[in-house]
């Protein structure tokens, strides 16, 4: 039987169909959950929409609420659920697992931490061939900051304006969004650099990025130049002649930034930069929490698509498809600096993480989605892109694969944030149509659209066609 679906806004978007049917809802009341959250759950999990979703099942790219309602989820659990939720395979290796063995800590030997360590390194160039599992993405930063450290034997590491690396004490340092940021100290050691972001930074043209989507800004660049990337360069020597000593422990980026809103930089920008930065002693981190495992499509970690090799790579979010789990892979010699003395993780790499990790890296293997991820994320950037041109408010689109930002404004020539209020309007009719997105940059002014893997075309028409009517609305409400 065919899921029933009541939009609460007029729109001619047709859900795509879906013959999976939910469990009956059995829990406690909506009105209850939100009491019980009121009291009982930190006041700093904050929720998404006016009216909070109670979810209660899901299945590959859709989600169910207590009422039955069906949602395509564009937003993946942040990025997080990389083959679909309740993906069978996966399912099925983690209750085969449940059955056997949960936890021993790595103390002791167990098949799957050695047979997806093999796995998991297989899929990295050399010398990257070495691995510490982990639980979080705050954690591997923390550790890829400590490693770094160790092993340089210097202290300063330079990240991006507009990155985000975590929300523990020490990754703070790196994490360069105000909101983000607590009125303690941190950060010591730690130095942002400008942001090469060629749509809102002070420079950026028509053929910066590795994308099916260029900015609306022209430049007069000839083939093979690129000026922005020149120019941003020059900011980041001023950053080494000023900011830091001269040598440094290293450099941390991630290959497309994720919670700002999918900022691409210039082509090569990375490549100049890792060399600017191991003149300096440092070593090149690469986070990959959330461009890893074939999200941008064209390669399966990021930093492949900027033809660098990392000395550090940080991965978590989409390693798991929503298990708590996460990893530093780096080269034996910079993994033996952690050895000199006791580093001990209880929980990472058990036998249960290891099994999910394995399974989701077959998942994408054999459903094809690097592939998918590549063929549907070009089709739905330019898509996007045909809204960019109707509509004044959208400023940008940008991205590469399922990694896609859509950037609000008042109007393309001042790039002015589009106001907070009437961001939300937006998004919020988004949901009530069905479809599910994230936000994000330094004013909440991006749309974070960051799917389950396995989403179809189909998918991407009905989106498209809900953040359509969104923006006509939008627009009816304006005038």
């Amino acid at each position: 039987r065919q899921q029933k679906w009541k939009s609460s806004v007029p729109t001619q978007a047709k859900m795509p169909p879906c013959d999976f049917v939910p469990e009956k809802y059995k829990s406690y009341p909506y009105e209850h959950m939100m009491k019980i959250r009121e009291k009982n759950i930190s006041p700093s999990l904050r929720m998404y929409y006016n009216k909070p979703l109670l979810l209660h099942q899901g299945h590959m790219q859709w989600l169910f609420d207590y009422e039955g309602r069906r949602y395509l989820d564009l937003f993946a659990g942040i990025v997080t659920v990389s083959v679909g939720h309740c993906h069978p395979k996966v399912t099925m290796a983690t209750q085969e697992q449940l059955a056997r063995l949960w936890h021993t800590t790595n103390i002791y030997m167990h098949p799957s931490i050695q047979e997806y360590a093999e796995k998991l390194t297989s899929l990295f160039p050399d010398p990257l061939k070495v691995v510490y599992l982990t639980n979080s993405g705050s954690e591997a930063n923390d550790l890829a900051m400590f490693m770094a450290r160790l092993y340089t034997r210097n202290f300063d590491i330079i990240s991006f304006r507009g990155a985000y690396h975590g929300g523990s004490p020490y990754t703070l340092g790196l994490t360069s969004i105000g909101p983000y940021k607590h009125g303690v100290a941190n950060g010591f050691g730690c130095s942002t650099t400008m942001l090469p972001d060629v749509f809102r930074g002070p420079w950026g043209g028509s053929h910066c990025r590795d994308s099916p989507v260029q900015t609306v800004r022209k430049c007069s660049c000839s083939e093979g130049v690129c000026c922005a990337k020149d120019q941003y360069i020059e900011q980041f020597k001023d950053t080494l002649n000023t900011s830091v000593p001269k040598t440094i422990a290293g450099f941390i980026a991630e290959p497309i930034q994720g919670v700002n809103g999918a900022v691409q930089y210039p082509r090569s920008f990375l490549k100049e930069a890792y060399q600017l930065v191991r003149e300096r002693g440092g070593v090149c981190i690469s986070d990959e929490v959330q461009t890893g495992f074939g999200r941008t499509g064209s390669h399966f970690w990021g930093f492949q698509t900027h033809d660098i090799v990392p000395d550090i790579v940080t991965l978590a979010k989409g390693i798991g498809n929503g298990f708590p789990m996460a990893a530093v892979v780096t080269t034996k010699e910079i993994a033996s600096s952690l050895a000199q003395n006791l580093h001990f993780n209880t929980f990472g790499g058990s036998p249960l993480a290891c099994v999910v990790g394995a399974a989701v890296l077959d998942a994408i293997e054999e459903d094809g989605l690097q592939k998918n991820s590549e063929d549907v994320g070009t089709y739905m950037l330019l898509e996007l892109a045909k809204l960019r041109e109707e509509f004044e408010i959208v400023g940008d689109v940008r991205g590469k694969g399922l990694m896609i930002g859509v950037e609000m404004v008042t109007d393309k020539d001042s790039r002015q944030p589009l106001p907070a209020e009437e961001i939300t309007q937006i998004w919020e009719d988004c949901k009530d149509m069905g479809v599910l997105i994230g936000r994000g940059g330094l004013y909440s002014q991006t749309f974070r659209i960051k799917p389950p893997m396995c989403i179809t075309k189909k998918d991407v028409d009905f989106a498209v066609e809900v953040f359509h009517s969104a923006l006509q609305r939008h627009i009816e409400r304006a005038a």
